[in-house]
């Protein structure tokens, strides 16, 4: 069926990346006198890149413009319940995202992830395996390149991170195997509550092969199971599982050991969850793992995301400067493997947090807690072994000589960087400059 049969005129709601991807992709289908753009800032991003002849109403609502439309693609950060959309979908008129018109294009096979956290990590992972059996692989979506740009390239396979707001407004999305990874408290600005949460969150399986849930967490089953063809990953040692041997970790798929934590890169329990979903998803799409381990063994992670940065002398460095809450820090000291001292770099802009839920991880590792930042001195009493500092340089200039093999720097600041930095990324990207200065001398 051509979906563009009765489409004459369309509206995009929000500019910006994504939804300049949206305008180069109608294109195609449309002449720019069908297309039209509305954004509520006065100055949009990407304005000054449209195409002669796309009309630009900015700074407000144009309801004329919106309910003359066949079809109206809505950015997704825009709530589907902002009253001009809610009249527009009283209409009659057709409500999509860029991921529904991804749907109607794609002719290769989909792999897609949501959660509410590791969803980044997990298309990356996933997207670097892949590649590394041979196939060109498309990646992106909620993470770097819009889904649409991707269809640029004539990709084997493609590799989606999905968030709840993308899936609100996508209904035709056939998957090869759709990963649900978990669920905590999040965007209650936008919904009425968890229920209304994790029901966008489901959305992602109405049209998968497969459907991968965490056997730790199950709200991301979907409510029907039996309706679907569920593979399960967790902590135990069934399906995508774990064995714990000695003081190592071993990642099973159906009993059989295919890796042992201790020959990862990657750090934190959390990663090894995720390292057993991109199994699932890969061996969903038919890739064969076997030539893909030598990938998920050299992987350092995402940017800032529990990252090794710089080993040498049995010293790692570990960049996980997007730990900006407790939850995020909990995630990364969670089943840490140490050989030696964790020195753990914490503090800056706490907004207010309560910090205690460290005390008790923190009491069970061989640990020195390193202080810093506006905020610093909060953390003092979680810990004997604790010292405080003026800034994260001073910190790292103070024990880098006391490094030996086995040690661990590790940033994961519990706290914003905006007493000290720009964000998270420039107080990544600084810890980094020390971690490899350091590590070479």
């Amino acid at each position: 069926m051509d979906r563009w049969q009765n489409i004459n005129k369309v509206v995009v709601v929000g500019l910006g990346i994504t939804g300049l991807s949206v305008v180069k992709h109608l294109q195609k289908h449309l002449s720019v006198e069908q297309i039209r753009v509305i954004d509520t800032r006065d100055n949009p991003p990407g304005a000054d890149k449209l195409a002669t002849g796309i009309g630009l109403h900015a700074g407000g609502w144009n309801t004329e413009w919106l309910f003359d439309a066949d079809l109206l693609v809505v950015n997704p950060g825009i709530a589907l319940a902002t009253p001009e959309l809610v009249e527009a979908r009283s209409r009659g008129i057709e409500i999509v995202g860029d991921i529904e018109l991804f749907a109607w294009a794609v002719n290769a096979p989909v792999l897609a992830i949501t959660g509410s956290n590791g969803k980044s990590t997990v298309t990356d992972l996933t997207g670097v395996m892949a590649k590394a059996s041979g196939l060109s692989v498309g990646v992106g979506g909620n993470i770097g390149v819009p889904a649409l740009q991707l269809l640029e390239q004539d990709a084997d396979l493609y590799v989606l991170e999905l968030s709840s707001f993308q899936l609100e407004t996508t209904s035709s999305l056939k998957l090869k195997a759709a990963a649900f990874l978990n669920l905590s408290e999040d965007h209650m600005d936008r919904y009425e509550g968890m229920t209304d949460y994790r029901q966008a969150k489901l959305r992602i399986f109405d049209h998968a092969e497969k459907v991968i849930v965490n056997r730790d967490d199950r709200q991301t089953y979907p409510d029907h199971p039996a309706d679907f063809d569920i593979v399960t990953f967790g902590s135990d040692e069934s399906e995508y599982g774990l064995r714990t041997t000695g003081s190592d970790n071993e990642l099973l798929i159906d009993g059989r050991s295919i890796v042992k934590q201790s020959q990862l890169r990657l750090v934190g329990q959390h990663n090894l969850a995720n390292a057993l979903v991109v199994m699932a998803l890969l061996q969903a799409a038919n890739v064969e793992l076997q030539d893909t381990l030598d990938a998920l063994k050299n992987y350092t992670g995402l940017t800032h995301r529990c990252q090794v940065v710089a080993e040498s002398n049995g010293i790692k460095w570990v960049n996980d400067s997007k730990a900006t809450n407790v939850a995020s820090t909990l995630a990364a000291l969670a089943g840490l493997q140490l050989d030696g001292t964790l020195y753990l770099l914490v503090g800056g802009d706490g907004k207010g947090a309560d910090f205690s839920e460290l005390e008790p991880v923190l009491a069970e590792l061989p640990v020195k807690l390193c202080c810093f930042g506006a905020d610093g001195h909060q953390f003092m009493d979680l810990h004997s072994q604790s010292q405080l500092f003026d800034d994260m340089e001073q910190a790292i200039s103070h024990f880098a000589d006391k490094l030996v093999s086995g040690d661990m720097v590790l940033l994961s600041p519990a706290c914003a960087s905006f007493d000290q930095f720009p964000n998270f990324m420039a107080r990544g990207d600084a810890f980094t400059e020390l971690a490899r200065q350091y590590s070479s001398k």
